[in-house]
């Protein structure tokens, strides 16, 4: 594996500037994504709003030749979902997964999007896909270890039930979209490499309400739950701190969860 890269205090300036721009994109979206909407539609206005609105570059258009800025996926799609024209309804399920440079650096955030009335287990599963993300970002500060990180959020996941995509996991990232290390979704306490400040990443949990396996459709991008049950996925960019972490595309109506993560005592830098 590549080895990590350990961020100077310039480049941290730099990814909370950007983590900063793609939590605006989000709060501006709130108000769109609803029913009758399509994803191609809100795929067009992310792209003219990180453009034109914050003069910023959408990240995900053109990696590894993804055709679009953001990815959507409603209902039983786990990640990677193309937008498409197909209006969203009442009861629909959806994660919108973006990306944004500015500056040379990258933030990667996704969020859940409940439409209308959903279903109990749909509402259950959306938030406790997001719970498994906190708990995974409470795992986050030095000398921890990549293992408290996976085994947080599996734990928290299979205690409601559901299970935890193994496909796919987040990563490293800051000039590059996906850097060293892999930031698995599961694991066991003490294993994996430790958490040194410095460092940034995403923790993006994919949570199924089935059986965890997973297949891709045809277009070799769109990936799906095998099982047809509905899946959810939450993601932030972070940063290990002196003593914790910082949640670099924190939303403002995320303060309640910070504020609920463990605080060590000699520390008020989250």
């Amino acid at each position: 594996m590549t080895e990590v890269v350990i961020k100077t205090p310039e480049a941290i300036d730099k990814m909370r500037h950007a983590g900063r721009l793609l939590a605006q994109v989000f709060q501006a979206l709130d108000a769109m994504v609803k029913p009758g909407i399509s994803t191609m539609a809100i795929n067009q206005w992310v792209d003219n709003y990180i453009r034109e609105t914050l003069k910023a570059r959408p990240a995900s258009l053109g990696q590894y030749g993804y055709p679009y800025v953001l990815n959507a996926s409603p209902n039983h799609v786990v990640c990677h979902g193309f937008p498409t024209d197909k209006p969203l309804k009442a009861g629909d399920i959806v994660n919108i997964d973006i990306t944004l440079e500015k500056d040379g650096y990258i933030a990667d955030s996704s969020k859940m999007y409940t439409l209308g009335e959903v279903t109990p287990l749909a509402r259950q599963l959306v938030d406790e896909t997001y719970q498994a993300l906190w708990q995974g970002i409470g795992a986050v500060r030095p000398g921890n270890t990549l293992g408290d990180i996976g085994h947080a959020i599996a734990s928290h996941a299979r205690r409601h039930g559901f299970s935890v995509v193994r496909d796919y996991c987040g990563h490293g990232i800051g000039q590059q979209m996906h850097e060293a290390p892999n930031i698995l979704h599961y694991g066991s306490p003490g294993d994996g490499l430790v958490l040194r400040e410095g460092m940034t990443f995403t923790i993006e949990p994919m949570i199924n309400q089935g059986s965890a396996k997973t297949r891709t459709l045809k277009d070799q991008w769109t990936v799906v739950t095998k099982d047809k049950s509905l899946s959810a996925q939450w993601e932030h960019t972070l940063l290990v701190t002196a003593h914790g972490v910082e949640v670099l595309t924190l939303r403002a109506e995320e303060a309640a969860q910070l504020n609920a993560l463990p605080q060590p005592a000699d520390s008020h830098d989250r």
